[in-house]
């Protein structure tokens, strides 16, 4: 696997008040849980224990009388290996 094709699976880590205290990412569509295990690892020098995936489907949103769909995306929710850990606040 590309150095390239990992730098481009991680789209934007996934921060709301639901997922305070797990790691959770927006990955890419077509990425799998090997490829986002390695890109995570070789990102931030960690060890990841475990990957979840969940394909979200986009709303349905109306703008007037036209209609349409917003994008569907993946995330991701990372388990990492005891006491390593990922400050994504830092900057």
């Amino acid at each position: 696997m590309s150095e390239e094709r990992l730098m481009t699976i991680l789209r934007k880590p996934h921060v709301t008040e639901k997922t305070a205290g797990q790691l959770v990412f927006s990955v890419a569509v077509d990425a799998n849980k090997i490829e986002i295990k390695r890109a995570i690892e070789k990102m931030f020098e960690v060890t990841v224990e475990s990957v979840r995936t969940i394909a979200v489907k986009g709303k349905r949103v109306r703008f007037g009388r036209i209609q349409g769909q917003r994008n569907n995306w993946k995330k991701a929710y990372v388990r990492l290996a005891a006491g390593q850990e990922i400050d994504l606040m830092e900057e």
